[in-house]
């Protein structure tokens, strides 16, 4: 795809400084970018880089004011990574493909129903009561279970596997390895100490605009629903297990894992590696750092957490610089000990 700096700037409602008919076809990062590419600034960090960049369009702030002559053309836009996001979507080359074909060697059962448009890979297997709606692409060696409902406009990558009665909404992602509607982790002891398999009979309800990355495993209900609210994003090597309820424009990075039936509020934020145990409810907008630990519920919205387990996050980075300085304070309260006997014998 080949467009000019005039043209983006129209596509973002941007201002434009300089060549006018400068021309870009693919994006790239600002340090690496040539003649060709566009790039982009949003953070101060990389500043440096807009003086020196070989791109032909640089993507800036309204606000930006640079010190330094400026060699790229530049559009100005109110938000840098939102007018990103929708060029990349322009650029995407998954979003230029054909979506009109079935595989020959895709298995589909005849009572499955596939929208217009939508087009399914080699080794795919699609079976009975599935029903795909318009414009999706199904890659290969994708499976989909009976009776498995998929919206419109879904891109479901290589390897994923969607076992049955679960339901996709629209514009829904999952990447490549996700499974969707594997068993929820439900065994019930028993009095010889074995463990005996507790039949899970729900299923996996993904609402639209929901993204789930590669190798992230969604367990179906052992009854009702394990519920993903719409515009969730779900990072690679996630664990949700059954009975979840992920609330809506939620966010969580990678290996973070969920036990079963807790309930996480909308708008929150995830941490990679943060564990939240079974049966709590966390309010909306909670937010967690890396590797934090989720041992209660949390009732007051918006709180930042931080620990295993975790607690208020300005309480822990207090308490963290005076876990740093503990082998000097060991060393003073000995030294003050020492003082303290030898006084008490004299």
């Amino acid at each position: 795809m080949k467009i000019t700096a005039a043209q983006l700037a129209h596509m973002l409602s941007g201002i434009l400084e300089g060549d006018p008919n400068a021309s870009v076809q693919r994006p790239a990062r600002i340090e690496e970018a040539q003649e060709g590419d566009f790039a982009f600034l949003d953070n101060p960090r990389y500043e440096s880089y807009a003086y020196t960049t070989n791109a032909s369009v640089l993507l800036v702030a309204k606000t930006f004011q640079p010190v330094q002559p400026i060699a790229a053309t530049l559009i100005k836009v109110d938000d840098v990574r939102s007018s990103l996001a929708l060029l990349l979507q322009k650029f995407d080359p998954a979003s230029q493909e054909s979506a009109t074909i079935v595989s020959e060697k895709a298995s589909v059962h005849p009572a499955a129903n596939l929208g217009i448009g939508t087009s399914i890979g080699a080794f795919a297997v699609i079976e009975e009561g599935a029903v795909i709606g318009q414009n999706c692409v199904i890659y290969p060696q994708v499976f989909i279970g009976r009776n498995v409902h998929i919206g419109d406009n879904c891109r479901i990558y290589p390897g994923v596997r969607i076992h049955y009665d679960c339901r996709i909404g629209n514009n829904c992602t999952i990447h490549a390895n996700a499974v969707i509607g594997s068993d929820g982790f439900g065994f019930a002891p028993q009095e010889d100490k074995t463990w005996k398999k507790v039949p899970q009979v729900g299923n996996v309800v993904l609402e639209n605009e929901v993204e789930v990355g590669a190798n992230t495993c969604i367990d179906r209900a052992s009854l009702g629903s394990t519920l993903i609210h719409s515009g969730a994003k779900i990072d690679n090597l996630v664990h949700i297990a059954h009975n979840v309820e992920i609330g809506a424009n939620t966010v969580m990075a990678a290996q973070v894992g969920i036990a079963g039936s807790t309930k996480i509020g909308d708008y929150c934020l995830l941490g990679g590696q943060t564990g939240i145990a079974g049966h709590l409810v966390l309010a909306d907008g909670t937010r967690t750092q890396a590797q934090s630990g989720i041992g209660s519920s949390v009732k007051e919205p918006g709180k930042a957490l931080f620990g295993a387990p975790a607690f208020d996050y300005n309480d822990y980075v207090r308490a963290y610089v005076v876990f740093k300085q503990l082998p000097d304070l060991q060393k003073q309260v000995r030294a003050l000990e020492k003082k303290l006997k030898e006084l008490e014998g004299k």
